[in-house]
């Protein structure tokens, strides 16, 4: 965050300052993960008053607290802490002229995408970005305030519970590249439709100025659609004809991809690092993004390349000592990435010829047809040839009735750990994935800690 005092905080938010100190670090809502010399945000909500924990906010390093009361520490008192929070956000990227931001938004994807859009601009600039999946009105101005004066990028990523969100967070931190990478079906039990999830997703580039540029996903027409929601320039991507398109897909044996990138009549291959079928297209529109930026196409490919996951439980690999494959995808799930993940399963059975045992939990927020949701997963899983189905929890069973085959129904995470226990071998790859309710990556890490005979896991 750039420097400023309590009393400077107070006048740009339109609180009260009690007691004087000066920020000097960014802004955060857990002291487990404080910010040093950083102002520390006090939420009160329906379980947590972040005001009880101001105290030992600043022995963990904060300067001051933004909050709707006094404390112990110098405090800015206001009405509504997360509108501060905003207005503060706001103010800072303001006062940073020299960086570019860059908002992204879809259904499924965003945290992948982001964490390559990341790792491409620090190779041509320090760049900030979003945290795990802090896409909300807190998250993304906590994004924001860890900006400063030497930050060229800033990376964020938005969410949108309903109509207005992605528009509110755009006023936060407004952006000049902006994409949306598709339009599934998460939470559409929350908006009714796909036609409104796309209402709400498209704000985004409506908030563009005339000399930005609006990211497009090429495959998905209510997303090409947007392009006309937008005074801004727009680049596609995906398959040719598109503006930035990906061609000669292959994959290796763990589902590490390898395409042909082109943009503008230049052209550069990239083999991608991380797993997963859907990882090109993550890939295609970070690069766009960067190349909309003004980063060149072989910064853009090289980075691509060595480019790591910044966020756990998104199909990690890791390859147990007695051979056993296992990916977690626990951190979230719906129909749409559940099907990239069932795909990027079949690839690795197919390449590796192991055995596929996909072990899949609820996904949650699906509204009315959440079982013919589950249903839909179970079908695809069957359609691509997975071998075993195991289901996590009654919601999930559903899943094994669409799927037909080999299936395994669990009634929750320890019997379905058991039946992983005494069934899978190294002739196996096992895919675990579930949405974050679930909290399958509880059954992950038991299947892939030591067991009396001292087996471990590697990375692959």
């Amino acid at each position: 965050m750039i420097e400023m005092t309590l009393a400077e905080i107070a006048e740009v938010v339109g609180g009260v300052a009690h007691g004087e100190a000066t920020v000097t670090g960014g802004a955060f809502i857990d002291t487990r993960t404080p910010e040093p010399g950083g102002l520390f945000v006090a939420i009160e909500g329906e379980r947590v008053d972040g005001h009880a924990y101001a105290a030992t906010a600043r022995e963990a390093g904060a300067a001051a607290v933004l909050g709707s009361r006094p404390t112990e520490v110098p405090t800015v008192v206001v009405d509504d802490v997360v509108r501060a929070l905003g207005v503060l956000a706001r103010h800072v990227v303001d006062r940073l002229p020299d960086t570019t931001v860059l908002a992204l938004t879809g259904s499924q994807g965003k945290t992948g995408t982001k964490d390559y859009l990341a790792h491409v601009l620090e190779a041509a600039g320090p760049t900030v970005a979003t945290r795990g999946n802090f896409n909300n009105e807190i998250g993304v101005p906590l994004t924001v305030l860890r900006a400063t004066e030497e930050t060229r990028y800033l990376v964020v990523e938005m969410g949108a519970r309903g109509i207005g969100h992605v528009g509110y967070l755009c006023t936060v931190a407004p952006p000049s590249v902006a994409a949306v990478l598709n339009v599934g079906t998460a939470h559409i039990g929350e908006f009714g439709s796909r036609e409104a999830i796309a209402q709400a997703k498209g704000e985004i580039v409506e908030a563009l100025p005339a000399d930005g540029t609006a990211v497009l996903n090429a495959e998905d027409a209510l997303v090409a659609a947007m392009a006309e929601r937008t005074v801004a320039r727009v680049s596609t991507f995906g398959p040719a004809p598109a503006d930035v398109a990906v061609s000669d897909i292959t994959s290796d044996e763990l589902g590490r991809q390898s395409f042909d990138l082109t943009h503008r009549g230049s052209g550069a291959t990239v083999h991608l690092a991380q797993v997963g079928a859907f990882q090109w297209r993550n890939a295609a529109a970070a690069a766009a993004m960067a190349l909309a930026a003004g980063v060149d196409l072989d910064t853009v490919a090289d980075a691509l390349a060595d480019a790591r996951s910044a966020s756990r439980w998104r199909m990690e690999v890791t390859e147990r000592a007695d051979g056993v494959v296992v990916v977690n995808d626990a951190y979230n799930a719906n129909p749409e990435s559940m099907e990239a993940a069932l795909e990027s399963l079949h690839v690795i059975g197919q390449r590796s010829g192991r055995r596929t045992v996909a072990v899949l939990g609820e996904m949650l927020e699906l509204g009315p047809d959440a079982d013919l949701a589950h249903a839909r997963v179970g079908a695809y899983a069957r359609s691509v040839g997975i071998d075993v189905l195991v289901t996590v929890g009654a919601a999930a069973a559903g899943t094994a009735a669409g799927f037909g085959g080999e299936a395994i129904i669990t009634a929750g995470r320890d019997e379905a750990l058991q039946w992983l226990r005494e069934n899978v071998s190294a002739a196996d790859v096992v895919l675990v994935k579930a949405s974050r309710g679930a909290a399958l990556e509880v059954v992950v890490e038991a299947l892939l800690a030591p067991d009396p005979g001292g087996t471990e896991g590697s990375n692959a």
